[in-house]
């Protein structure tokens, strides 16, 4: 019976699991991250309150209910600047995760030390936002980057003693 799997190459090994599911996912986030930018630079030129209630009045939300109130009140903040620099750093932290992606997908170690100091940067401020106004998101989203950053830590810690052998002698 014939199989249809490749034969392993010496010193191959398999794609590391979680370091592809880590590169997924910040893949995901850089598609997301770019469609926020996208469309922050789609309403430059629109009347924010105007797009809010035809949103509104499409998903069958009451103009006068307090939700649809809030969120014309924070639309009247943006003006065409912040619109200008909300598209601009979404579309920075999308490259920021495309790269990240592809290099952990592809199991580069750099691209292990970026995810790692960028996860350990984001932690004091996803910590504040718990405290002030806990919820069960944010735990998640703190407790997901807890496991990136010790799986990452893990990682690098097992790669270090292989690295350090295969250095050639004198």
């Amino acid at each position: 019976m014939q199989t249809l799997e490749r034969p392993r190459q010496a010193g191959h090994r398999g794609h590391d699991r979680g370091l592809l599911l880590i590169g997924l996912f910040k893949l995901a986030k850089s598609i997301l991250f770019f469609c926020i930018g996208m469309g922050a630079i789609h309403m430059l030129h629109k009347d924010l309150g105007d797009v809010v209630m035809r949103v509104a009045s499409a998903l069958k939300f009451d103009p006068e209910s307090r939700f649809v109130t809030l969120l014309l009140d924070k639309v009247d903040l943006i003006d065409m600047h912040r619109l200008k620099l909300i598209s601009l750093g979404t579309f920075s932290y999308s490259v920021v995760a495309l790269t990240e992606g592809v290099g952990l997908v592809l199991e580069k170690v750099w691209a292990e030390y970026l995810t790692l100091i960028l996860t350990i940067s984001f932690l004091p401020w996803e910590m504040y936002e718990l405290v002030r106004r806990p919820s069960w998101f944010r735990l998640s989203l703190l407790v997901v980057n807890l496991a990136v950053l010790a799986y990452l830590v893990w990682l690098l810690r097992r790669k270090k003693p292989a690295a350090v052998l295969e250095l050639p002698s004198a």
